[in-house]
């Protein structure tokens, strides 16, 4: 089984101007994030932000994802601009088919689709977003969180990483919350009782 790579390119601006773009409360501030994404595990495999997106960064965060031999199969792409010719050829290049999604067909990249609706409403809703270095922290923050502490059904209620289940210990114990996301969220173990 050789899962497709799902890549997604997110514009965040002020005023919102379509559903792909997001409100980030600073009009001189605008930021672009990509990230690709990988379809059966729904692990990101890379992201990164930039203010001023270009084909050449994205052939470079292609590189960055996919360095020497590991570059998979399948990319799945949507029609944004930034995902030229040369993006397109440089796919080829590292053995990758290249898939552009239909024209106002988001549900045909609907993994990548989902994790952007969900940052939304996990991190960037509640967030005023100051700039390009603040998305990075919160997209890394929320990385982290999403592989390591968000269960997900398309898993079984596991995490991308296989956490399991902690079992409550025996005799005294408490449930104790760990912050996440500067307290936005929270992961929950066992703690025996002091």
């Amino acid at each position: 089984h050789d899962p497709a790579i799902a890549s997604h390119g997110v514009i965040l601006r002020r005023p919102p101007t379509s559903g792909r773009e997001l409100w980030i409360n600073s009009p001189e501030n605008d930021a672009f994030f990509l990230f690709y994404q990988s379809t059966d595990t729904t692990r990101i495999l890379h992201f990164n932000v930039t203010a001023n997106p270009t084909a050449t960064w994205v052939v470079q965060q292609l590189r960055e994802a996919f360095p020497f031999d590991t570059a998979p199969r399948h990319l799945i792409f949507d029609r944004d601009a930034i995902f030229s010719a040369s993006v397109a050829s440089t796919m080829t290049s590292f053995g990758i088919q290249p898939t552009r999604t239909a024209w106002k067909s988001p549900w045909q990249n609907g993994v990548a689709e989902r994790w952007v609706g969900s940052i939304r409403r996990d991190v960037l809703d509640h967030v005023v977003v100051l700039n390009e270095r603040h998305l990075r922290r919160l997209l890394t923050d929320y990385v982290a969180y999403y592989h390591d502490d968000r269960t997900h059904l398309g898993l079984d209620k596991a995490t991308p990483t296989s956490r399991s289940a902690a079992p409550c210990p025996a005799g005294d114990a408490e449930v104790v919350a760990l912050p996440r996301l500067g307290g936005l969220h929270h992961r929950y173990e066992w703690r025996a009782a002091a």
